[in-house]
C-alpha cells in the first residue's frame, strides 16, 4: 500500500518576518504534534527559497483513507485554530495539495 502525502504551504506577504517566526514557533511546538496525534505518520517543514518567508509542511499518512479520516474528524478544528491565530488578513497565503506516493528510492 502506498503512503499518502498532504502538503500545506504558507507564504507571508510584505515584511512579515516577525509574524512568520511566531507562526513557525506555534507550528513546531503545537500544531504539527496535533496533526501527528490525529493520524499523520510523519511531518517535515521545508523553508522555501526566496526573499519573503515561505514554508511547506509535508505530512505522510498511511493511506488516502487515513487522510480522509483526518480531514473529516480533525482538520476542521485544527484549521480553524490556525486561522484564528494567523488569519489571512495579516498577510498569509495558504495552499494545500495532496497525492499518493507511487515510487520512492533511498540510498543504502
Amino acid at each position: 500500500m502506498s503512503t499518502f502525502r498532504y502538503t500545506v504551504s504558507c507564504r507571508f506577504t510584505g515584511d512579515n518576518h516577525n509574524l512568520a517566526d511566531q507562526w513557525l514557533a506555534w507550528l513546531t511546538t503545537q500544531h504539527i504534534q496535533e496533526v501527528l496525534d490525529a493520524g499523520a505518520l510523519a511531518a517535515e517543514i521545508l523553508r522555501c527559497d526566496g526573499d519573503l518567508p515561505h514554508y511547506e509542511i509535508r505530512y505522510v499518512f498511511q493511506s488516502r483513507q487515513a487522510f480522509q479520516d483526518y480531514e473529516r474528524n480533525h482538520a476542521p478544528r485544527l484549521r480553524a485554530e490556525g486561522l484564528r491565530l494567523f488569519p489571512i488578513e495579516k498577510g498569509l497565503v495558504y495552499g494545500r495539495t495532496t497525492g499518493e506516493s507511487i515510487w520512492q528510492i533511498k540510498r543504502p
